[in-house]
């Protein structure tokens, strides 16, 4: 039996970030106000195709519940159909008029082509994009920062400075992994929050091939720079974008032991980046004759689950009633998005892709002075310690912070 209201559908793509119910609150009770039916569809795609789908019929009182709640109400899927899976049946059977979607670039594409597949069916519907990530690459206007992104550092900064503590009390060293496929903003973002002594994003080696090596020795300048000061603790911050930067034949003669795909890849979502960094560090301290203990702690699920601060809770609320601000003026395929002003702007996708349709991730601005402050204040070799450092290495000038880096 159809439905004679006007529906809004939501639904979520990718993995979780902070505020992802703040925005379907948001949305929810904006639409409710106006008389709108609000569905939530577990499952993203999957749910949304299935023929037997599993939703969630909002009201007031269960938008307002979830507002300031981590993690999402919505079961999330990374679900990517193809147009044969296309149907529908939900659409027309519960009377949409607009799709939500809540995710990455992949679940705004994949969404412009079932509106298209919906057209082409004599099917009309609105679709407007909340993008999400706590990676914070997406070039978003005045290099404003994706939601979720603020919280996930908060929550990071937190753990990080109670490892920090750790690291103090039992002397000795933490390798860290924040999550950051492209772009080192999470991992930068935290260890500036704790004050760590080293940092490694992938846009520090914008001057050279990065390799383990250079990692590895990057890790033990600041570890003997440490030792110089008369500390024998520390953090070392490792985002896991360096991975991504990394040749695959680097990735594969490193020793380490990986599962591979069907194409013969590195499967790097199946093993620890920090155990990694930090087996090959144990690996050189020892043939550098230096006993320093050091163990591996990896940054990313339990900070992409986390309630949102503040300034998350106010932003997935503009942007949630902004997608009613949207589509009250006509838009249609559009990402919503706000300026430094909290100005609600509408962005298509060919806003934001290259030639070759892609979103090029947003770096760290490595040349920008918030940048080079904080790497200056990092700990590492320098000329000045070549002497002190030869108590502890053979050929301290190999250790060079500039040097590794070619800076």
């Amino acid at each position: 039996m159809s439905c004679d209201k006007k529906t809004v559908a939501i639904i979520c793509g990718g993995g979780p970030a902070p505020g992802i119910n703040t925005v379907i609150s948001a949305v929810a009770k904006i639409f409710l106000e106006d008389d709108f039916r609000v569905l939530g569809i577990h499952n993203g795609y999957q749910g949304l195709l299935s023929n037997t789908p599993s939703v969630i019929d909002f009201d007031y009182e269960t938008a307002s519940k979830i507002f300031n709640k981590g993690g999402s109400v919505l079961y999330m899927s990374r679900f990517k159909p193809t147009n044969s899976d296309f149907n529908t049946n939900f659409i027309v059977k519960n009377n949409v008029k607009l799709l939500v979607t809540i995710g990455g670039d992949d679940t705004a594409s994949t969404a412009n082509r079932l509106t298209k597949y919906l057209k082409t069916n004599n099917v009309n519907v609105v679709h407007i994009h909340v993008p999400k990530t706590i990676d914070n690459d997406l070039p978003l206007p005045d290099r404003n920062p994706t939601f979720g992104f603020q919280s996930a550092k908060d929550q990071g900064a937190k753990i990080g400075n109670i490892i920090e503590e750790d690291s103090r009390t039992t002397q000795s060293w933490y390798v860290l992994s924040a999550m950051g496929r492209s772009a080192g903003h999470l991992a930068f973002g935290i260890a500036t929050s704790c004050h760590f002594p080293m940092m490694i994003i992938p846009e520090m080696f914008n001057k050279t091939k990065p390799s383990f090596d250079k990692i590895i020795d990057l890790i033990i300048s600041s570890i003997i720079k440490r030792k110089i000061e008369g500390m024998e603790y520390g953090v070392a911050m490792v985002s896991e974008g360096v991975f991504h930067v990394l040749e695959e034949e680097e990735i594969k003669s490193s020793g380490i032991k990986f599962t591979y795909d069907e194409h013969g890849h590195p499967e790097l979502g199946n093993v620890s980046k920090s155990n990694i960094f930090n087996i090959l560090l144990q690996n050189r301290l020892r043939e550098l004759g230096l006993k320093v203990k050091s163990r591996p702690n990896d940054m990313g699920y339990e900070l992409r689950c986390c309630r949102p601060i503040g300034f998350d809770l106010t932003l997935c609320s503009l942007l949630g009633t902004g997608v009613k601000k949207l589509y009250d003026e006509g838009y249609d395929a559009c990402i919503v998005s706000a300026n430094s002003n909290g100005d609600i702007i509408p962005l298509l996708l060919s806003d934001l892709q290259d030639e070759n349709g892609k979103i090029p991730p947003r770096l760290v601005d490595i040349n920008s002075d918030f940048a080079k402050l904080c790497i200056q204040n990092l700990f590492f070799l320098k000329k000045e310690d070549l002497k002190a450092a030869k108590k502890y290495l053979d050929e301290p000038e190999k250790y060079l912070f500039n040097t590794i880096l070619n800076w």
